[in-house]
């Protein structure tokens, strides 16, 4: 396959959701950790964890990894909401461009995601019941995520769209509909697309000529049923390690993997083993775990790429 495997601060634990003043993992040590397992290429994170420019082109090419992606979180079914988000698009992009400077075999894909509503991200994977979104709102999702696209595209970079649970677009009904409207391909994210009743392996039947991004996950099942079951929401989710190792998990990975194979797939596979560390937790004893747990997934991986 000719596909490129990035590793993701996710799954160490660091991203949009991490407490304040937790503490994490560093930047040089998490690059050290993905370099020496193999991984070619590393998801953004939240905008400034590995620095800019120079700083952030030097982590990089010192390690020699690629910046595979990252995290555009924009309120798109509100036009008020999304012009005030516009320039936090354009700090992203020229992060993005500012990696691409040194010229990767493989740029990155700004990844576009919809900012939901507190009311879905309470009840993942249950959006349609708690909070639809009118025809009108979904005029001007579809509006605002072509008007985000064609930045993207300004900037000389090729955006895809994260569905992902807690937002208007995270059940395959959702994502069809999107799909059907957009000029836009999709991230297909395993873990998340399971919490919207979705199945990975059917995904890649049903939208492979449209994903031109993998964040390939496993999940515990039992622990995520249990999680939603009680009510919980995304950082409930999050905290209760549902996203495990691969192999340790329901996902038929084998499976998925050989389709996505079988497709002719020529793009970046992020390792999204998304995690949310405790307030109490020993810093050393989370590195060393999720270490192993990177080596294990790199390796899972190498059947393929």
């Amino acid at each position: 396959m000719k596909a490129t495997v990035a590793g993701a601060p996710v799954s160490f634990g660091v991203f949009e959701m991490t407490p304040e003043g937790a503490e994490t993992v560093q930047p040089d040590d998490m690059l050290d950790i993905l370099a020496e397992a193999g991984y070619r290429g590393v998801d953004l994170g939240p905008l400034g964890y590995f620095g800019r420019g120079e700083q952030l082109r030097t982590r990089l090419e010192s390690r020699g990894l690629d910046l595979a992606g990252g995290w555009v979180q924009l309120p798109f079914s509100d036009d008020e909401a999304f012009e005030a988000a516009l320039p936090e698009l354009s700090d992203a992009l020229r992060v993005f461009s500012e990696a691409a400077e040194r010229g990767p075999s493989r740029l990155p894909l700004p990844t576009l995601a919809d900012d939901g509503s507190a009311a879905r991200r309470a009840s993942p994977g249950r959006g349609g019941d708690v909070d639809p979104l009118t025809e009108v709102a979904w005029g001007r999702l579809i509006a605002n995520t072509e008007r985000a696209a064609a930045l993207v595209r300004a900037a000389g970079l090729e955006p895809t769209f994260h569905h992902h649970a807690g937002t208007f677009v995270e059940s395959p009904d959702e994502i069809d509909r999107f799909l059907a409207n957009v000029d836009i391909d999709l991230t297909l994210d395993t873990g998340h697309l399971f919490i919207a009743g979705g199945d990975p392996l059917e995904a890649v039947s049903r939208w492979g000529d449209r994903i031109n991004h993998l964040h390939l996950k496993d999940v515990d099942l039992t622990a995520l049923r249990g999680v939603l079951a009680a009510g919980g929401g995304m950082p409930e989710v999050w905290s209760s390690g549902a996203f495990v190792a691969f192999g340790q998990g329901d996902i038929d990975l084998t499976a998925v993997m050989d389709a996505v194979e079988q497709r002719g797939f020529d793009g970046w596979i992020v390792v999204e083993q998304d995690v949310l560390n405790g307030p109490d937790i020993s810093l050393a004893d989370f590195r060393a775990e999720r270490a192993a747990d990177q080596v294990r997934n790199r390796d899972v991986l190498s059947a393929w790429a």
